[in-house]
């Protein structure tokens, strides 16, 4: 079974109830989930082009289509912790942490940290491509970092305990993001720039950075950040990704977000990410084809407690509370809490 840490979906949802639809995850996406294995997934909030005229507007309507499939659909529930996480899973339902994907939205006022959070939000990136009121993202053409309002924003989202990610962000701020955080973050979909230079992927400097505060990154299947070459724009080198990764950070931190849009065929959105008409990778198609890029594991000599580790378990403990406490001498102790109680120590 999969832990996908990025999805669209609620981009497909908003489009399809606002037509009319209704029961749009269970007619459109079960089946694909189900045949793929996944138990569950980060679904964000995404004002994508050409709705980004108006990012309130269409910010709204997604947390209104949200909310609305949210109360119809019966095979997934939405979680907020590990232990409802656990729960869900245990009760056969896919579990759901509803994230942020740009926060464009918020201009400067942070306030709007508040509402995502009382909608249901444990995640958040600063930016999309675009540059905004807090930062700069990797396809923006700006080079500065995390402005003061976007570092007011880290803190806050850490105080509260949303899972901070690094994914879109460009480099001044992924660095900027890097002196202040005081708990683990996360890349969800980005892939390794040694292997393809797309700024979106990441350094070896950058993953060992990530490395080094517990986090996690997750391997993208959009095709234009697995290789400059078209022709090899495969399932195979996406496994190659993974073993670099693995080769410069660990195997206990690497994971699966792979940003799939085999469902999104708005002509005005895919133009602004790819102009080869399509994002789908040879032999990982969509999230039914996920067990392609095991199976491509299992040939390069993966156990089966390495690929259980990328698969979901890798990103399953950054879910929850974090605290970090220095000890004397400086020796940095991490506890993770669930409802008061600690669930791991390292």
């Amino acid at each position: 079974m999969y832990f996908d840490a990025h999805s669209d979906i609620w981009c497909d949802v908003t489009t399809r109830r606002l037509n009319g639809e209704t029961n749009v995850f269970d007619r459109c996406h079960l089946e694909r989930m189900r045949k793929g294995g996944v138990e569950g997934s980060i679904f964000v909030i995404w004002v994508d082009p050409p709705y980004d005229v108006d990012y309130v507007k269409r910010t709204e309507q997604i947390m209104a289509a949200a909310k609305a499939e949210i109360a119809e659909c019966q095979s997934f529930r939405i979680v907020h912790t590990y232990d409802e996480m656990m729960q869900a899973n245990a009760d056969g339902k896919i579990y759901i942490f509803i994230g942020i994907e740009g926060m464009a939205t918020m201009g400067k006022d942070l306030s709007w940290i508040d509402r995502y959070y009382d909608f249901g939000c444990r995640h958040g990136i600063l930016t999309w491509n675009e540059a905004n009121d807090l930062g700069a993202g990797a396809l923006s053409g700006k080079d500065y970092g995390l402005t003061d309002v976007g570092k007011e924003a880290v803190r806050r989202m850490q105080e509260k305990g949303m899972l901070l990610d690094v994914s879109h962000l460009n480099d001044n701020g992924f660095w900027d993001l890097v002196k202040i955080t005081q708990k683990p973050f996360v890349a969800s979909h980005s892939n390794s720039r040694a292997l393809c230079s797309a700024p979106r992927n990441l350094t070896d400097d950058q993953l060992r950075a990530i490395r080094d505060v517990n986090g996690v990154v997750g391997l993208n299947a959009f095709n234009l950040f697995i290789d400059d070459d078209p022709k090899n724009q495969t399932v195979q080198r996406l496994a190659e990704h993974a073993a670099h990764m693995i080769d410069v950070m660990g195997i206990d931190h690497v994971g699966c977000g792979f940003d799939f849009f085999e469902f999104i065929d708005n002509p005005d959105t895919m133009s602004t990410m790819t102009d080869t008409g399509s994002p789908c990778t040879k032999g990982l198609a969509n999230c039914s084809e996920i067990p392609n890029l095991f199976a491509c594991f299992e040939k390069m000599g993966m156990s089966k407690e390495e690929m259980e580790k990328i698969a979901r378990l890798n990103f399953q403990p950054k879910i929850f509370a974090f605290r970090a406490y220095i000890l004397p001498g400086g020796q940095r102790h991490h506890t993770y809490e669930v409802s008061g109680s600690v669930r791991a120590v390292f």
